[in-house]
């Protein structure tokens, strides 16, 4: 540990000006007394480029890096010829097909993973969740009555292996998209071959020399955008939820007083639930929690962070113990005696962080090696020879922690686990189970409209306080709140996963919470769990009375503190979606643009989505809001706020006129 490296730094903000959450505060200011730096103090001493901030520059050949001036766009041109547009095109287009790849690079490793499951090949996972098996099969066209669970299970794998390597065609979720939404996708040529063609030619655009027209490109952008939100991510949920089980609500404790003084604590944070599965076995194992306790520990104690985290939570309530910006403050307590990642969103600062305090930080992934971590291979086929090896790590070095240890006793209980499916089940019961109750109190007024708050946490702004406050103000308005990701441990820590959080709701959406017995804020797991959102969608628009597609539909999205590429595919296949999406922090784009305005506006009169951008989390609500009673207005329904309630019959037929 450097002290005086981290004592020399000019500026250092207090700890409550970067983040509103307590137990991250107080592992900040334990990191400088401990001469640890963290990326909140990384981001306060490095001033992001802000050339690149707004993707004027491009560096995709040796004729360059082209540097253009935003303040006067078309001013010049790159080395080329290439403008402004086509420059941030092509900038925007390799952030989706990046952020596409990850996804579904995921989701085939699930798809593989089921495969060698449902032939017998790995013996240590099993179908969980049949049910839900032969409801996914259904939704593409797959007999399933009167059929062998194994048969109908290696026909799903042949359907959604198209997701990935078909190269002409409709990927098989399209089935699932309502007709007039596919309607506008067909028009405009957007519809996905296979993510594998869509990502590889999305990326062959924009080489240099090859597309060079912004509104082509954006095209591309949007077919390989629905290939991940549509497929990739899509296949990520389902089969995940097969194998492992489809999330009902569970109370579950977030925030670092999860941490046990006198158990050997483990982590795992990243993004794939079949590590994270394996490890529960490994900590339950009888010899490993006898050799814990024979190590002076009383026992063994796992805990999530990020999003596999958030899967466990929402799966098997498994505590969290803090969302993206709180890996490393995490590290500081002293407690955690091993922390395991796979892929995405693992900061390679972690490994500085983790040597600090003795702690085993393990890259168990072969995409994922880390310079300065112990790598410890994860093979499906034998999962528990990486994750036993891992425990056996945590133990020896629970015999060895540092003499001092902090863990802040702060811990905050919230309902998670809203699938889909429970949803649908919550709002009717097993034989009546519908999202007509939720359209007709959409349509009635008492919910004015429904808004998707996902994503990251990111150190350009104070660390949870954006998410926090929009939904706060989203609630007090009567709007329902999805989520996802990171998102949902924010909202979790400040309390609003609770039923008895609807009293921040407006009196509409405080009713129906408190008849349901649901929070205001409903947690659906992962970020790539945002398909669920895009089935809830879809299911609104099927039950009838707000629409015939998604564009229709009273509702929003946004990702306040987005920081990955993975975000901006995800923002963009919502957009192609049909979503008015906004995003905080900042945006890559030159503003007066002809991209701008593509981005803003033209899609949208092509009968998507749009983009839209705030950093102020009060902005941000009152542009989603103004949206939503747009929406309502176009659907006749502005006036139903009094509280008139409109049969469902009359509705369709409003809709048919």
């Amino acid at each position: 540990m450097d002290t005086k490296k981290v004592a020399a730094k000019k500026k250092l903000l207090k700890p409550e000006d970067f983040t509103i959450c307590e137990a991250t505060a107080r592992m900040i200011e334990k990191g400088r007394r401990d001469g640890v730096e963290t990326s909140f103090d990384r981001a306060a001493n490095m001033k992001p480029c802000p050339i690149g901030a707004d993707s004027a520059c491009c560096k995709h050949c040796s004729m360059g890096p082209c540097r253009l001036n935003a303040k006067d766009p078309y001013g010049k041109v790159g080395v080329c010829g290439a403008t402004i547009d086509t420059i941030m095109a092509r900038n925007f287009g390799r952030m989706v097909a990046a952020g596409a790849a990850a996804h579904t690079d995921h989701g085939m490793s699930m798809l593989d993973l089921f495969r060698d499951v449902v032939n017998g090949k790995i013996t240590d996972y099993e179908i969980k969740d049949v049910y839900k098996l032969e409801k996914v099969a259904q939704s593409i066209g797959i007999e399933t009555e009167g059929r062998e669970i194994k048969d109908i299970a290696n026909d799903l794998y042949d359907e959604l292996e198209r997701t990935y390597t078909q190269v002409e065609g409709e990927i098989p979720f399209v089935s699932r998209v309502p007709e007039k939404t596919l309607e506008t996708w067909r028009k405009n040529g957007v519809v996905p071959r296979g993510a594998m063609r869509e990502v590889m030619e999305l990326i062959h655009r924009t080489h240099m020399g090859v597309d060079q027209h912004y509104e082509n490109i954006t095209k591309q952008c949007s077919r390989t955008a629905l290939s991940d939100g549509w497929g990739g991510s899509m296949v990520a949920t389902e089969i995940s939820d097969i194998l492992f089980g489809t999330p009902s609500p569970v109370a579950v404790d977030v925030n670092m007083g999860v941490l046990k003084e006198n158990y050997v604590n483990i982590i795992v944070h990243g993004h794939e639930p079949n590590m994270f599965e394996s490890m529960v076995a490994s900590v339950n194992e009888p010899t490993l929690v006898e050799a814990a306790k024979a190590a002076g520990a009383e026992g063994i104690n796992l805990v999530g962070m990020c999003c596999s985290g958030a899967e466990m939570m929402s799966r098997h309530g498994v505590p969290h113990a803090g969302n993206f910006m709180s890996t490393e403050a995490v590290l500081i307590t002293g407690a955690v005696d091993a922390m395991c990642v796979d892929v995405q969103c693992i900061k390679q600062g972690l490994v500085k962080v983790a040597e600090c305090y003795g702690t085993p930080l393990i890259t168990t992934n072969p995409r994922c090696h880390i310079e300065g971590a112990t790598h410890i291979d994860f093979d499906d086929h034998n999962p528990k020879a990486c994750t036993d090896e891992v425990v056996i790590k945590a133990i020896s070095r629970f015999k060895n922690r540092p003499a001092e240890i902090e863990i802040p006793n702060i811990r905050n209980t919230g309902i998670h686990g809203f699938s889909y499916e429970y949803i649908n089940y919550m709002l009717g019961g097993t034989f009546r189970g519908s999202y007509k109750p939720l359209n007709d109190n959409i349509i009635n007024g008492r919910i004015r409209g429904v808004a998707g708050i996902v994503g990251c946490t990111n150190p350009r702004v104070k660390h949870d306080w954006v998410h926090v406050e929009l939904v706060k103000e989203l609630i007090k308005n009567d709007v329902l709140v999805l989520q996802t990701g990171c998102s949902q441990i924010s909202l979790a820590k400040a309390g609003l996963y609770t039923p008895e959080a609807a009293h921040l709701a407006g009196a509409g959406l405080q009713e129906v919470c408190e008849t349901v017995g649901m929070p205001p804020c409903l947690g659906m797991g992962s970020c790539v769990d945002n398909s669920r959102i895009l089935i809830a969608a879809s299911e609104m628009v099927k039950v009838g009375g707000l629409g015939n597609s998604i564009a229709e539909l009273p509702a929003a999205g946004c990702a306040p503190e987005w920081m990955s590429e993975k975000a901006i595919s995800i923002g963009q296949y919502f957009v192609a979606s049909g979503v008015y999406t906004v995003f905080g922090v900042s945006f890559p784009i030159v503003e007066e643009t002809k991209f701008h305005k593509l981005l803003f506006e033209g899609l949208e009169a092509q009968g998507f989505g749009k983009w839209g951008f705030a950093e102020d989390p009060y902005e941000i609500a009152r542009m989603m809001i103004a949206h939503i009673d747009k929406k309502r207005k176009e659907l006749g329904i502005d006036k139903a706020r009094e509280r008139i309630l409109i049969d469902m019959a009359d509705r369709r037929a409003m809709d048919a006129a």
